[in-house]
Parts: structure tokens; sequence; C-alpha cells
């Protein structure tokens, strides 16, 4: 159990050291640093965004008000207008006046084109048909039981008209339009003759067939746009008109005209303090009817998948808001029109704006706050860098001979003692190999202590490549060197030492210009598995030994036993 601990614990140890490189923990401190700071300015961003949001919500919030309480006048008179047409039609008045006019009707009914008027100077004639053309169609009916009734709530209805419409006033033009044959206008044609068109293209317009009670059976005020025509001075209109309904019939509808400059008036009214995006006004299939933007050229356009996505979104909703490429798009839907109000906030908008501005230095801090730690992240790498190349080289130096690059006395000693623990417990052989070369003092003698160094430099390297990548070679004193072979017995040990013997012995060394030496070597061997001792001084000790009995037979030996040869 102390065995497999010690183990896992070297393990780690092992792999901790191997993965603390310095210049990997510098990297990894400032990538963190740069992701969090990241991760604030995105949240910053997400949060001015969310402002953002909330912010265009609230000014088209304002102007939908606003719109909606200029829409609310009209609306509320249109509503006046058919409670007073309703009033009249329970409680007809008994001025003989309107008596009399009713019953000229009788006269007038079968001509083709009539009038049939009170005082135009305080109310509105009555335009009509003949029976013979309400007949031609079953949408049309003239009732006889009610017809009377009706024609005089009529003439009532045009004193409120006239009385409505005595002021300025935002809508182009009231009309009460019966199914009986009939219509009251606040722009009454000057011609006799132009009643029967007149009436005929009242009657064939949406805003009047789209208030049966099929169509509307809430009896809402419903709002349409209207085709251009000779009456309406041949401009588009939007027109809102609300049926007219007494005992469970269908007396007719009344409907109000507003053109498109005027709902565009009423729209710059509502953004008159909103200097920043479009405005623009829709109905509830997407026709653009007015907007804030006095060049139409600058009007922002919307293709037919940008239309869908607008009219997914508002289907779904009241009010909202989504993303078009570089244009923000809010709604919200209006209380007194049926249609909806859009803010569309471009990219150039946004830049000019507060948030821009906001923006704009959020992202310039970002950006100089991350320069700035890139800078100091490559001088203090540098820095890490060479202190780690140095602290690398003199730990090199203090583990190393500097002369041959073999492990010195002190490092081969500490890796020679760990490799004989690893192998004593796991049952594995450990040899040592002790060397020394052969009258190395009479090459100092004859051509100085520089050709020695080259002979030792020329040595070391002669070892070190007839090892294994496992085995381990020092320098432990002058011209001596040691070996240490982890997991190889004594025979293999007593070839490697031989194969070292031949490789030193062979070569001639260059000491100076044109003098070269051939030098060779002694070497004694020890086992760790001779007397079961792995204690690496004794073992050292032991091949020292068998060095010395291989200098005493005659040097360029190997010794690998105890017993003297006479």
């Amino acid at each position: 159990m102390q065995r497999d601990t010690y183990v896992v614990k070297r393990s780690f140890l092992q792999w901790l050291h191997k993965r603390s490189n310095p210049g990997l923990i510098v990297n990894l401190c400032f990538l963190v640093v740069l992701v969090f700071s990241t991760l604030l300015t995105w949240r910053e961003v997400v949060v001015l965004e969310g402002a953002y949001i909330s912010s265009q919500r609230n000014h088209l919030e304002t102007v939908a008000n606003s719109l909606d309480r200029q829409l609310q006048f009209s609306v509320d008179k249109l509503l006046f207008f058919r409670n007073g047409m309703r009033d009249a039609l329970q409680t007809p008045l008994s001025f003989a006046v309107l008596h009399e006019a009713v019953s000229r009707f009788n006269s007038l009914r079968n001509i083709p084109s009539w009038q049939l008027a009170v005082d135009k100077n305080r109310t509105l004639p009555i335009n009509g048909v003949s029976d013979a053309f309400v007949d031609k169609t079953t949408l049309l009916n003239r009732d006889e039981d009610l017809l009377n009734n009706e024609l005089s709530a009529a003439l009532e209805l045009g004193y409120l008209l006239r009385l409505g419409s005595a002021n300025v006033r935002r809508e182009a033009r009231v009309v009460y339009v019966s199914r009986a044959g009939f219509y009251l206008a606040t722009d009454t044609a000057g011609q006799v003759n132009d009643i029967v068109p007149r009436y005929y293209q009242l009657v064939t317009q949406q805003w009047f067939t789209g208030q049966s009670e099929r169509e509307n059976r809430a009896r809402a005020v419903r709002w349409f746009i209207t085709p251009p025509s000779t009456w309406n001075g041949n401009e588009q209109a939007i027109t809102a008109s609300v049926p007219i309904y007494y005992e469970h019939h269908w007396y007719g509808v009344v409907a109000m005209d507003f053109t498109l400059k005027t709902m565009k008036r009423l729209l710059r009214d509502a953004t008159s303090d909103r200097t920043e995006g479009e405005y623009q006004l829709y109905d509830t299939r997407l026709n653009l009817i007015a907007s804030s933007e006095p060049d139409a050229n600058l009007i922002n356009r919307f293709d037919q998948p940008e239309q869908a996505q607008i009219a997914s979104a508002i289907e779904s909703d009241t009010q909202g808001s989504l993303r078009l490429g570089s244009r923000f798009i809010s709604w919200e839907r209006l209380d007194h029109f049926d249609g909806v109000a859009l803010r569309v906030h471009t990219l150039h908008d946004g830049v000019r704006g507060d948030f821009g501005s906001i923006s704009i230095v959020l992202a310039l801090l970002w950006a100089l706050f991350t320069a700035m730690l890139l800078i100091s992240w490559l001088v203090i790498r540098r820095t890490v860098s060479n202190m780690y190349a140095l602290q690398h080289t003199l730990q090199w130096q203090a583990w190393h001979d500097p002369l041959t690059r073999l492990n010195n006395r002190g490092a081969l000693f500490e890796r020679a003692k760990i490799l004989a623990k690893k192998c004593e417990q796991q049952g594995l052989p450990f040899s040592v190999v002790q060397i020394d070369l052969d009258h190395f003092k009479s090459i100092n003698d004859r051509f100085g202590h520089q050709a020695g160094d080259k002979v030792l430099s020329h040595a070391g390297g002669l070892i070190a490549s007839a090892l294994r990548p496992n085995d381990v070679a020092g320098r432990v004193g002058g011209e001596e060197f040691c070996v240490v072979l982890p997991g190889v017995a004594l025979p293999e040990a007593v070839d490697i030492a031989e194969r070292i013997r031949a490789h030193i012995n062979s070569k001639e060394i260059l000491v100076k210009k044109s003098v070269t030496v051939r030098v060779s070597a002694s070497l004694g061997v020890s086992c760790a598995l001779e007397k079961g001792n792995y204690q690496f001084e004794q073992l050292q000790s032991i091949a020292d030994a068998r060095l010395y009995q291989a200098k005493q037979r005659g040097r360029n030996q190997v010794v690998h036993d105890d017993h003297d040869r006479k």
C-alpha cells in the first residue's frame, strides 16, 4: 500500500514538474484576464442593449399614445354621430318641417337621382337614388315600415354633420350612407346628376360592404384604405367607418375620410420632439400610410422577406422589437386605429445617438485595455521566458560538467540513488561501471591542460554515444567517469563496458596542430545482483576497486570480479 502511494505521489510530482512551464502559466493568466474583461464588457453591452431597446419602446409608446390621442377625437366624433343617429331613430323629433320633408320623398323616390333638403344653411341635404336602383342588389333594402323614420333621423344627423364640420377639422369628409338608397356627406355634390355614380361608388367601397353583421359582429370602428376617386381628389384616403344598427336592423354606415397628408401631419405632430429614427404608420396589412421622414427618398422600405418577418412578429404581440440587418425595428399597435406604428432606427442613427456614443466609448475602452493587456503580456512573457532560460541554464550548469557535458558528481549520485531504489522495488538488476583514463597525467605534462581538456571532452562524448537512453553517465573526478546501467545484469554491463573501452581506444584525438594522441581506459564493473546490495555508494566503491585491479593488470581492460591474476 505504501509502495503504491509512493508511486502515485511521485508520478503526480513528475507530471506537475513537466507542466510547470512559466510561459504557459503567463499565457493562461493573461488569457483568463482577457476572457473576464471581455465577458464584463459583453455584460455591459447586454445591459446597454436592454436599455436601448427599452428606450426605443418608450419613445415609440410616447409617439403611439400621442397619435392615438389625436385620432381619438375623430373616433369619438364618429361614435357621437352614430349615437345621434340611433337616438333619432329611437325618438324622432316631431317638427313639422321634418314631416314635410319626409312627405316629399314619396314624390321623388322613383326619380333616378334626387335631393331632399330642409335648410341647406343649417343641415345637409339627403341625396338619393330611385327605387329601381335599390332593387338591383340584395345589399340595399328599402323597408317601408322603417323608411320614413330613417329619413327623419338622417335629416337630424345632417344637423350634427353640419355642426361637426363647421370648424377646422382633421377629417376630409364625413358621410352617412344608407342601405335605403340615400346618403349625406359634408362634401355634397353640386350637381344632381352626380348622385347616382357617387352613391354607387360609396356602397361598393369595402368600408361599407365590410360592415355587415357577418363581417363586423362586434359593430366596432374599422379602418380601410380607400382608393383614389374623382370625389376625393384622386388621392388615396384612410376611412374609418362604423355600422348603425337599431333593433337588429342594419340601417347604414357612418364613415370619415382622412387624407394621407392629414395622417402624415398627425404623425409629424406626434413625433415633433423625436429627432432620432424614422416613425412610420401602417395598416394591418402593412401598407405604408405615413412616415415622419419629409424626404420620400429617405423613407426606409422593406422587401417581402422583411415584411413577412415584421408581419409574423406583429401578429403574435401588440408591441415588441426585432433586428433586420443594420436596422432596429420597434412596433406598437394603436388603440384607436386599426394599424401599427413602427420606429426604424438605423445603424447611422444609433451611432449619432446617446447610446451610440456610449457604445463607441465602451468599445474604445475595451480595445485600449486589450491593447495594454497584450503589450503587458508580450513584455512579461519575454521577461519570464528570459528568466526561465537563465534558470534552466543555471540548473543545467549545476547538474552537468561543462567540459564533458555529462552529469557532475552530485547529479550523478542523486540520479543513481533514485534509479537504484526503483530497480530494487521492481526486482530489476542494477549495474555500475567505473572508468579511468590511462596515463592522463602524462598528456597534461606533455601537451598542456588544454590538450587534457580536449581528451576529457572527447572521452565524455564517446562514453555517452555508447549508452542507451535510460543509462546515466557522469564525471566523478579529474579523469574518472561513472556509468549507471539500470535494469542491466552483470554480463550485459561487461559488454557495454567493453564497448566503451573499445570506442575510447580506437580513436585518435587531435590535441595540437598536426599532433594526435590515442588514449585508453581502465574499467571496473559491479552489479547489485552479485550480493543483493542496491546501495549505490557501495556498488560504486566495488567498481572503483575493480578499476584499480584493471590498472594493476596492465590497463586498457575491463574487470568485473574480485580475483587477482598473477
